[in-house]
């Protein structure tokens, strides 16, 4: 199997997006940043897909003592948690430049940083980067939530109001039996 055709790399500044979406700060709040990091994966791993983006959250580790590492979650995305004394802002920003001296451009088209952070997004852009605001984020994967949900309700077939309607082929011929006495 061939690995997907990506529209362009999508980098995801993963804590300060925590901190602009009001439902994953409430949830980093009430449970930890373990559960608004899982909150913010799961939000980006449809809309990674939907856009052919091939996304990569990145989290700092500014703090821990532990070496970087990733974690794949789908073909379409993929999780980076920085090294000790790196932070995402200098991941994302090295990874800009190397877009920019042409390491990257024969697999993307494009680059796009998401981030509110306003210095960030003045660096990223001088790289040649494209910049999405963390709210501008936020719309886009509301609107590709939306699109997913019509999509799959278009799919199910209209079954009427009968429950016999909704039951499974042979289901539905075991009760035709039943009903003519067999």
């Amino acid at each position: 199997m061939s690995p997907p055709s990506y529209q362009a790399k999508l980098l995801v500044d993963g804590y300060n997006i925590i901190g602009a979406w009001s439902q994953l700060k409430e949830s980093r709040d009430l449970y930890g940043l373990e559960a608004a990091r899982r909150e913010l994966i799961e939000a980006l791993i449809n809309y990674a897909a939907l856009r052919t983006y091939q996304t990569q959250i990145v989290f700092d580790a500014h703090y821990q003592k532990t070496p970087s590492y990733s974690e794949e979650y789908t073909s379409f995305l993929s999780v980076y948690y920085t090294a000790f004394a790196e932070t995402a802002d200098t991941y994302i920003e090295r990874l800009c430049a190397a877009f920019r001296s042409n390491k990257y451009q024969d697999k993307y088209a494009r680059i796009i940083v998401a981030t509110s952070d306003r210095a960030q997004q003045l660096t990223v852009t001088g790289y040649g980067a494209e910049w999405l605001s963390a709210q501008k984020l936020a719309g886009e994967v509301e609107i590709a939530t939306t699109k997913m949900r019509r999509k799959k309700r278009s799919n199910k077939k209209s079954s009427g109001r009968l429950l016999f309607n909704s039951l499974d082929p042979v289901s539905q011929q075991i009760l035709q039996q039943w009903r003519q006495g067999n």
